[in-house]
């Protein structure tokens, strides 16, 4: 796949899944996005310890665990502002306001671009094919735009603030796989150390997602059957 199809396809997943929600009604219901979220949290956590972490390690550097760690704390971090939006948690208050969420869209977007900077250009590392990759942060991706977008229509903002926001949001990942290029032409550095973030980001909301989107933290077959066919979609990418 061409990095301009890459990027293409980064901003589609984002603002159709958005625009969807502004166009027809019932899409973001809460019973489809319980059946989703198990599906990418058990998707990208396949990918990180099945081609990811192998990747990583192949050359091997005791930095790469540092900076998966950092991911991860980075993640955590953003999560106090996000409210655990990337892995699907978002109440609607009673209070209506019209103020927009600044910090929750900041932190968002600043996770949308490390997952972008992970997509580096695949032709100039010929070990690495991000084509696996891509999906997840696809699947990914989608309910994490519906729950901002039924967020801000919760908030009562208005069609336009809400479109130019999912504009700005849908460029995220774009932006952040052109940094990442970028530094990859002109720095002797390693693109993998924004695999390496992004593995340990990916491992906080994938974990998070499989642990706490039971109700009760209680066993549920349904949710149990979802996860394996994530992980069984994740193992058939590879192929």
């Amino acid at each position: 796949m061409s990095s301009t199809l890459i990027y293409i396809t980064l901003f589609l997943a984002a603002f159709l899944s958005g625009t969807s929600i502004l166009l027809f009604k019932g899409i973001n219901d809460s019973k489809n996005l319980k059946l989703l979220l198990p599906f990418s949290g058990s998707f990208l956590l396949a990918i990180c310890f099945l081609h990811l972490i192998p990747e990583l390690y192949e050359d091997y550097q005791k930095s790469t665990g540092l900076y998966i760690l950092a991911g991860f704390v980075i993640q955590l971090f953003l999560e106090i502002f996000s409210k655990g939006i990337e892995h699907g948690h978002f109440h609607v208050h009673e209070k209506k306001t019209i103020q927009f969420p600044y910090t929750l869209f900041i932190s968002l977007c600043i996770h949308s671009v490390i997952e972008g900077m992970a997509l580096t250009d695949p032709h100039s590392h010929h070990h690495f094919n991000n084509h696996s990759l891509l999906i997840g942060i696809i699947i990914h991706k989608i309910p994490i735009t519906i729950v901002l977008i039924t967020l801000f229509k919760s908030n009562n903002l208005s069609n336009t603030i809400t479109t130019i926001a999912l504009l700005l949001f849908s460029l995220s990942a774009p932006v952040g796989l052109f940094i990442a290029n970028q530094y990859d032409k002109i720095s002797s550095g390693s693109p993998k150390i924004f695999i390496a973030i992004a593995v340990g980001v990916f491992l906080h909301i994938s974990t998070t997602i499989l642990f706490e989107t039971s109700e009760n933290h209680k066993f549920n077959i349904k949710k149990y059957t979802i996860i394996i066919l994530g992980l069984i979609a994740a193992v058939l990418t590879l192929q």
